[in-house]
């Protein structure tokens, strides 16, 4: 189940009784929780609903080194996406996979 707060929105899309794929509504005890795993933030722009998400976990989750993928969703702004791996990303791997899926990430 995803939190609605002023960051997300609940479409109504998800099983309440259960995490969605992308991690959210998962406690501690539901995900493992690695002390070496790299978190990296990257905010995306175009993400409208579940779909956006999916296409997005997807095409990142499938870049070599990735563990997950945790993506809040701010329709209208920018959604963060968070990349879990246990070695170093490349952010120019993780911007090749959002513009795949047909979004871009934030310029710096």
């Amino acid at each position: 189940m995803c939190t609605t707060d002023s960051l997300h929105n609940d479409l109504g899309l998800t099983d309440k009784n259960h995490a969605c794929a992308c991690g959210h509504g998962a406690t501690t005890t539901d995900l493992a929780v690695d002390s070496a795993a790299i978190h990296e933030d990257y905010l995306v722009t175009g993400m409208t609903c579940s779909h956006c998400v999916s296409s997005v976990t997807e095409e990142v989750s499938a870049i070599d080194g990735v563990d997950a993928v945790n993506i809040s969703l701010n329709v209208g702004g920018a959604s963060r996406v968070t990349v879990v791996s246990t070695t170093p990303v490349s952010p120019d791997a993780v911007r090749a996979a959002v513009t795949e899926a047909g979004y871009a990430l934030v310029a710096d």
